[in-house]
Parts: structure tokens; C-alpha cells; sequence
């Protein structure tokens, strides 16, 4: 086996790990690919002769990669109006094969990446790399150039501002499902009271339109406020919405192909709504 083929054997085969590292630090499928063409191209170029292991050398990275990526985006969003989700990834299919399933249970909700959004560029990836794919301190402080301590603290940090800022949604995916059910169900029927009484009193509704979108806005709270809001501007939609996993929790989609309009993902917490995630943005529906 030459060099070449064994550089391609060896970054396929490490290629899912990448893949989940990038997609959690950039929330963007797009971007994901892009990082791990780049940490690609820098192993095609190093001599890893001398790596022991270059699972490692690899995360190490594409960590680094999504930290300039995400210095670079952090930037840009400044003006953004609205609030930004991630690309989500969508399984329409209420009966995933096994390859989905696996996809499903590492998944990461759309409500805890709008936390990981509020995390500087180091703390989140100081908390990504060691609380999600248990990557030892010393090797993330040679990423960010910063002592193991210091890497530990950023760490913790990211850990306290993620405790407790999104709930944790409901184990049981039936019992999601069933939640979600009865809200398409009110919303199709015009029933305010009824969505009222699946929305948690504090639920949070928030919209990704798109950067440049004129339909734009910030998050809406409260039970009434956003079961009006629904009412108001989705009901024309509901008889088009079909049931999916979102970011592995209940959800659906509406429309399909080139035709799709929307994916909303859910919270469900004690068997109640108590986050909404739509995401309009054509270019990240695009991926779906």
C-alpha cells in the first residue's frame, strides 16, 4: 500500500469521529465538510511517519480548523437579525434503519446549540472536544495555545454557562411524538386553548429566517404569546406538515424536496412544548 492510499484509508476510517467533532463545533453541515477537506489537505501535505496515533492528530486539527472558522463567523454575526440555528439534520422516516439510529443517538438538539452559540470560540471548543468526545486538556491547550489548566477552566466554563440554560428533553420519543401530535393537531383545527395546554407556560419559540430575511425576529416566550403567533402566521402550513426526527427529537418537516418550506424542531420536557426551533432559511434547507 503506497503512502497515499494508506493517508486515505486511515482518514476514512476516522472520517465519522471528524465529522461529529466538526458538525458540534460549527452547527453547520456545510461548514462541517469544509473543515474536514481542509484538515485533509494538511495531512495529504504532513509527513505523520512519526504519529502515533493520528486519530488524535487529526481531531487536533480539525479542532483547530473550526476554531478559526468560528472566530471568522463570530465576526459576521454581529449584525444578524433574528435568531441563528443550526443546519438541522432531518430523518423523515418514523422507522430509521440502524445507520440512522446511530446518527439519531449522537445527535445534538437545535436548542442546545443555540447555547453552544453563546460560548466564546475557545470555551466551545474546550467543552465540545472534552465533555462530548472526552479529548484529554493537554491536547486541547496545544489547540488553543493555552496551558492544560487554562484549557480545564474554559472547559468549565462552557459546562456552567450549558447547565441548566435548555431543558433536557423527555427520554421516550413516542411520548415526544405524542406531544408534538396533539400541537399539529390544534394548530390544524384553529384550537387556542388546546395549543395553550401543550406549550409549557415559559416556552421560548425561535425563528431562523435567514440573515437578510425580512421575517427576522427575536424569540418569542410565553405559552399564550407564542400559541397566538402559531395561530396567527402557521396554521396555513400545518396540513402540509409531516412528522420527523429533528437533531434526534420529534419534529416535522413541511413540504419536501426542492419544495420544502420549513423544519421545526422540539423540546418536549415533562410532557410539555417548552422550545420551538424553526428554521426557514432556504440555504440550510437546502441540505435537508
Amino acid at each position: 500500500m503506497s503512502a497515499r492510499d494508506w493517508q486515505v484509508e486511515e482518514f476514512e476510517q476516522h472520517r465519522p469521529q471528524l465529522e461529529a467533532v466538526a458538525y458540534r463545533m460549527l452547527g453547520s453541515v456545510t461548514e462541517a465538510e469544509d473543515a474536514l477537506q481542509e484538515a485533509w489537505l494538511r495531512l495529504s501535505r504532513s509527513d505523520t511517519g512519526a504519529v502515533d496515533n493520528l486519530g488524535a492528530w487529526l481531531t487536533t486539527v480539525v479542532g483547530r480548523v473550526c476554531l478559526d472558522m468560528l472566530r471568522t463567523r463570530r465576526t459576521r454575526r454581529e449584525d444578524y437579525i433574528g435568531t441563528w440555528l443550526p443546519e438541522p439534520i432531518v430523518i423523515v422516516d418514523d422507522a430509521p434503519n440502524p445507520e440512522e439510529e446511530a446518527v439519531i443517538a449522537d445527535s445534538v438538539s437545535l436548542a442546545l446549540f443555540v447555547v453552544l452559540e453563546t460560548l466564546t470560540p475557545p470555551e466551545r471548543l474546550a467543552f465540545v472536544l472534552h465533555d462530548m468526545f472526552s479529548v484529554p486538556f493537554d491536547e486541547i491547550a496545544a489547540i488553543i495555545d493555552r496551558s492544560p489548566e487554562a484549557a480545564r477552566q474554559l472547559a468549565s466554563r462552557g459546562r456552567r454557562r450549558m447547565r441548566g440554560a435548555s431543558a433536557v428533553p423527555d427520554a421516550d420519543l413516542a411520548r415526544q411524538r405524542e406531544v408534538v401530535n396533539a400541537f399539529l393537531a390544534a394548530s390544524r383545527a384553529g384550537d387556542f386553548d388546546a395549543l395553550v395546554a401543550v406549550l409549557d407556560p415559559d416556552v421560548v419559540f425561535r425563528v431562523d429566517a435567514g440573515p437578510d430575511s425580512p421575517l427576522a425576529r427575536g424569540p418569542i416566550t410565553g405559552a399564550p404569546e407564542v400559541a397566538a403567533q402559531v395561530l396567527a402566521r402557521g396554521s396555513r402550513f400545518a396540513p402540509h406538515a409531516r412528522p420527523a426526527l429533528v437533531n434526534g427529537t420529534a419534529g416535522f418537516v413541511v413540504g419536501s424536496g426542492d419544495a420544502l418550506v420549513a423544519v421545526v424542531g422540539f423540546t418536549v420536557a415533562h410532557g410539555r412544548i417548552v422550545e420551538i426551533d424553526l428554521i426557514t432559511d432556504r440555504s440550510k434547507l437546502r441540505r435537508v
